[in-house]
């Protein structure tokens, strides 16, 4: 039940919520968590395209010089016949012959390892001091060095190759040098491109975030403002709905809620306004009468005995007031308790049609009571079962009046004990029978109520597993069905010793 939940979660210690501190609020939220990913990402592919970039160079440098410097070391191999005049010769024509003078530098080494013909006109007997050459020679493998030449101070890649005999003899190397400048400058203008990109994406990436978090912050501000109004007392405020999303569910939900309570503030003021007026009443009556009796000094019977008639039916409506209000009361705080126990809801219902027998009749109005063969036990309490009949009954008698007539019914349907109470009165209007058993609500009805009988009426039902379903048409009067399970005959243990009248009774 939802008034149960309410309770119980009243019932709960209040417990204390630490906040936590967001800068820049759900903007700065939403930004710092987005932008820190993205540029993480950003940072990560920018690593990625430098070192792919500059192997990509570096690997394509590398394998362009080993391969020349081993088809030239080939040559020498094969055409070697053990003449150094033949291999100086070479050497030589190898270095006028080659084209490639402003990007690549070729060098010949002896085998002391001292340069004695370069294509960019070294001096001779220099000695390069890089590894490569030494490796060259040593390991009589090809050899790489990347770094700073110590002879110009620039960087360079250097690839060494042995030359050698057909025996396998040393006689010297060659050596292939490039600057890695241009190759570096590539390497910077492809990274410095990268950053620019990722900084114009970022760049895109915010813009796009600022304009997303605008439509979704612009929006909950408005809902905030709104909220603020509402909770300040300007119920029936509504928010416009923007958006066909989460956000204009949310509008939807705030504009439901402004409605309901402001329905739900002018129902309690009328509400108040109602019970003042109906406390007022019979108040007025019995101070009226009181004073009437004292002054009279109960001189005339005839005269004191309608006056305490009046005060006691006066004081029979306050009590029924207040009993209705202590109930609301209850089921609104979760203490509304049942005396469950088995019991035949017959003898019930004839005691309360018994109760407004005679007042229905003083009123001109006919009462039918309809009861099928059997028992009618259910599982519950007996006197709040018999307060909803009482209710029901009453407001029959009250909104159906001008029918002239009120048809009872008892039968068994389904595994369960219904009871119909119908009359031919005004009937309830279309519009207003969604509400009816509202707390507070009394819809067009001038007639006298608090507007809570029918929703304490409806508490208890549903406390008992049961249903209250309400039937109206306008000029064709209403009828109140009450649900409730029942409870097989055999297992009502403790149940002894009732009658109950079997006889169909009319008024």
């Amino acid at each position: 039940m939802k008034y149960r939940k309410k309770q119980a979660e009243r019932g709960k210690p209040a417990q204390e919520v630490r906040v936590q501190h967001s800068p820049g609020g759900l903007k700065g939220r939403w930004m710092i968590n987005s932008l820190s990913f993205v540029v993480c990402i950003l940072a990560a592919v920018i690593i990625f395209v430098s070192m792919g970039i500059s192997s990509y160079y570096y690997s394509n440098l590398r394998g362009n010089l080993v391969t020349r410097a081993s088809e030239t070391a080939g040559v020498f191999k094969k055409y070697w016949t053990n003449s150094e005049e033949q291999f100086i010769s070479m050497a030589d024509q190898h270095v006028a012959d080659f084209k490639e003078k402003d990007k690549l530098e070729l060098q010949f080494i002896d085998r002391y390892g001292r340069v004695f013909c370069s294509s960019s006109g070294l001096a001779t007997d220099s000695i390069p001091g890089t590894s490569d050459v030494e490796r060259a020679m040593g390991d009589k493998a090809i050899s790489v060095f990347t770094g700073e030449d110590p002879q110009t101070g620039e960087r360079v890649m250097s690839v060494s190759a042995p030359l050698t005999t057909n025996h396998g003899e040393l006689i010297g190397a060659v050596r292939y040098i490039t600057s890695l400048e241009l190759a570096e400058r590539q390497i910077a203008i492809v990274i410095l491109l990268s950053i620019v990109a990722s900084l114009v994406f970022l760049v895109l990436v915010v813009a796009s975030n600022r304009y997303f978090i605008k439509s979704i912050v612009e929006p909950v501000m408005k809902i905030n403002v709104i909220a603020g109004e509402i909770a300040a007392g300007r119920y029936g405020m509504r928010l416009q709905k923007v958006y066909d999303d989460e956000i204009g569910e949310l509008c939807d939900t705030i504009n439901y809620m402004s409605d309901e309570i402001s329905r739900a503030e002018r129902m309690k003021n009328d509400f108040i306004s109602s019970v003042s007026h109906e406390l007022r009443t019979p108040l007025t009556a019995i101070a009226g009468w009181s004073e009437t009796l004292i002054a009279g000094g109960a001189q005339d019977r005839e005269e004191t005995m309608q006056g305490l008639e009046i005060i006691q039916k006066e004081s029979r409506r306050l009590t029924q007031m207040v009993e209705e209000l202590l109930d609301f009361s209850r089921i609104e705080s979760g203490r509304m308790k049942l005396e469950v126990g088995p019991f035949d809801v017959s003898i019930e219902l004839y005691e309360a049609i018994y109760m407004y027998e005679n007042l229905l009749e003083d009123a001109g109005i006919q009462v039918a009571y309809h009861k099928e063969e059997g028992s009618y036990f259910i599982s519950g309490d007996r006197h709040r079962i018999k307060q909803v009949f009482l209710n029901v009954l009453d407001n029959a008698a009250k909104y159906g009046k001008s029918g002239g007539r009120i048809e009872i019914s008892l039968r068994r349907e389904a595994g369960n004990v219904v009871v119909c109470v119908r009359d031919w009165g005004a009937g309830i209007p279309e519009a207003e029978l969604p509400f009816v058993k509202e707390k507070f609500y009394k819809g067009s009805s001038k007639q006298r109520g608090s507007g809570i009988g029918l929703a304490v009426t409806d508490e208890i039902v549903t406390l008992h597993g049961g249903a209250l379903d309400i039937r109206s048409r306008v000029g064709e009067g209403t009828a109140v069905y009450i649900t409730l399970p029942a409870l097989e005959a055999h297992t009502a243990m403790g149940v002894e010793g009732i009658t109950e009248p079997t006889e169909e009774t009319e008024e």
